[in-house]
């Protein structure tokens, strides 16, 4: 029996062979004109010229057959444009540093701060450049309250932001009903803890509700969110004084937003010595007495390099120390959030009030921060990078070029003689011989896909930075990364972490100088904490000194530079008001 002919709808199983011979063959029908193939949109010509940039040479006959894969996939990509993804989802893939050692989840201790002396003051504008624990005093002890500060520190930013373009939105009804509301608690006998009634500013990149977050860029000047940042819902609960949302470079990159570039209160009339990185505006208004403490981000510099030029304190913490949600996302495996300040302790009481889980930021580990401002440091094992602190002068360099690498020279030569005579036992190391600068395209990567839609759309066109080294051109430059180098990068940084494990197994903290350091770039990749302070002066600009220590270990590197706050005054060096020399 033959089988039936399914594809003709017909049976035939009954019918003999020979009879099935002899029937005539049925008029063929015409058959219908064949539907035209549409033409590749991606053709092999531009296959050819893609494999030149991925690397990879195929023949004819593999390019034929990719070529429908590389189409489908076109479809798929154009599908998932259409998809309304917002900014403040992350992709389903969590980046973790290293984990914590044991020995940082016991002895757990409370918060504390050292002896703090009160300052004396004849007014409330002399306490315009008190650190924290002194503010916190003060307020604490009922000496001054939390509105006369507020007043103070919103005054300030009126007659001095201007000029230093560091502001950009005054919070001043929330500012001054948070403070009455500070004072009417302590009064009560309701104090708590060293923030509380604490003037603050945030880099406007956290969202904070019913209040514009501009990201410092032209297509979102106008943007309200309509929830609370964690860090400013835990600064909220902390008891601090909301005053301002500060400048940042547009999406985060240096210190151009769309009101202008901020200027260094060092130097305010030099365009070209501006607050540097994206965390102007924080380094800025803390540098100048305009706020008591301010919040700001690194993703690769932004804390360290505007602390340092501005000559203030700047705390990045381990990567996955801070809570993310609500802040705006450039690079997801690479963005710290933290505090910028006028002192060490400063610094650790913001830490204490902003850090840990929340729920909702995956990345967040649970260590605890056990900070005690014991300034013992002769039993830490530190380490210092000799080669960075004796630069050889470029043979191209200006005589004065030549006169300031000199004199930067001797400013952190007497820095290490200083910690030297502070207790530190200070040993050469080297960083791991690692090709780090070839894992840096995984920020831009991350970044343009952040703001992909921007770039499709040309908003990124409104931005008034335009250069081949702002954003808009490194947003279309990098839709060229290939997903397989991308993924590559992160596992290569998969290495260069363990090779920083090895070394930070033999060192608890090692110094650098800042912001210049190769560490810089290391430690962004792998998640290692970072604190920065101003070690002296060059050409009247400051220079700062940087400890780094191990990941989920701000504590060492912060008793180290605790211990050379103490030894020094830079700290207690401010600008003029009328924005001339140091002044102590």
């Amino acid at each position: 029996m033959l089988p039936a002919l399914g594809a003709a709808g017909l049976t035939v199983s009954k019918l003999p062979l020979d009879a099935l011979a002899q029937t005539p063959s049925p008029t063929p029908l015409p058959s219908p004109s064949p539907s035209p193939t549409p033409a590749p949109r991606v053709t092999k010509e531009m296959m050819r010229q893609a494999e030149k940039l991925i690397g990879i040479e195929l023949t004819d006959a593999q390019e034929a057959m990719a070529l429908g894969g590389v189409n489908r996939n076109l479809d798929a990509y154009e599908t998932n444009r259409k998809l309304d993804i917002p900014l403040d989802t992350e992709p389903a893939i969590a980046f973790h540093p290293s984990r914590a050692k044991k020995e940082l989840y016991t002895a757990k201790t409370k918060f504390r701060f050292g002896k703090v002396e009160a300052p004396q003051f004849k007014t409330i504008d002399d306490l315009a450049f008190a650190t924290v624990p002194q503010l916190a005093e003060l307020i604490r002890t009922r000496k001054i309250s939390s509105t006369e500060l507020t007043k103070m520190y919103l005054a300030r930013l009126k007659k001095y932001g201007p000029k230093l373009n560091c502001i950009v939105t005054l919070t001043e009804d929330l500012a001054l009903k948070q403070a009455a509301a500070a004072d009417a608690e302590i009064k009560r006998g309701k104090y708590r803890g060293p923030l509380h009634g604490i003037p603050w500013g945030a880099k406007d990149l956290f969202a904070t509700k019913g209040i514009k977050t501009t990201w410092g860029a032209e297509p979102y000047r106008d943007q309200v969110i309509d929830y609370d940042s964690t860090v400013v819902e835990r600064l909220n609960e902390a008891g601090a004084v909301l005053v301002a949302k500060l400048s940042m470079g547009a999406l985060a990159q240096g210190a151009r937003w769309f009101g202008g570039v901020t200027r260094n209160p060092w130097q305010p009339d030099e365009a070209q010595t501006g607050s540097s990185g994206s965390s102007a505006g924080p380094a800025a208004a803390t540098a100048a007495g305009l706020v008591g403490f301010s919040i700001g981000t690194e993703t690769l510099g932004s804390i360290v390099s505007p602390s340092s030029r501005c000559g203030i304190t700047g705390l990045r913490p381990t990567y996955g120390r801070v809570s993310r949600y609500g802040a705006m996302g450039l690079s997801w495996t690479m963005d710290k959030i933290g505090p910028m300040c006028r002192g060490v302790e400063d610094c650790a009481a913001a830490l204490h009030a902003i850090y840990g889980p929340d729920g909702k930021d995956i990345t967040v580990g649970d260590a605890p921060f056990n900070w005690n401002p014991d300034t013992n440091i002769s039993t830490l094992r530190i380490g210092y990078l000799k080669t960075e602190f004796e630069p050889q002068a470029s043979p191209t360099a200006t005589e004065q070029q030549r006169t300031q690498a000199e004199q930067r020279r001797a400013v952190y030569k007497t820095a290490l003689e200083v910690l030297e005579k502070a207790g530190a036992k200070l040993t050469p190391i080297e960083l791991p011989k690692f090709s780090t600068g070839s894992l840096r395209f995984i920020l831009s990567a991350e970044a343009a896909t952040a703001f992909d839609d921007i770039t499709r759309d040309g908003r990124v066109n409104q931005l008034s930075g335009q250069s081949p080294n702002d954003w808009p051109n490194t947003f279309r430059t990098s839709r060229f990364i290939p997903a397989v180098e991308y993924l590559r990068a992160q596992r290569a940084r998969t290495l260069l972490m363990r090779e920083m494990e090895k070394l930070m197994s033999q060192w608890d903290v090692f110094v650098s100088p800042a912001p210049g350091s190769a560490s810089l770039l290391v430690t962004n990749l792998t998640g290692h904490p970072a604190v920065v302070l101003p070690c002296g002066f060059v050409n009247d600009l400051p220079v700062a000194i940087m400890f780094t220590g191990g990941v989920y270990d701000e504590v060492s590197p912060m008793r180290v530079a605790l211990a050379f706050e103490r030894a020094t005054k830079w700290h207690t060096m401010h600008p003029k008001v009328d924005w001339g020399t140091a002044t102590d």
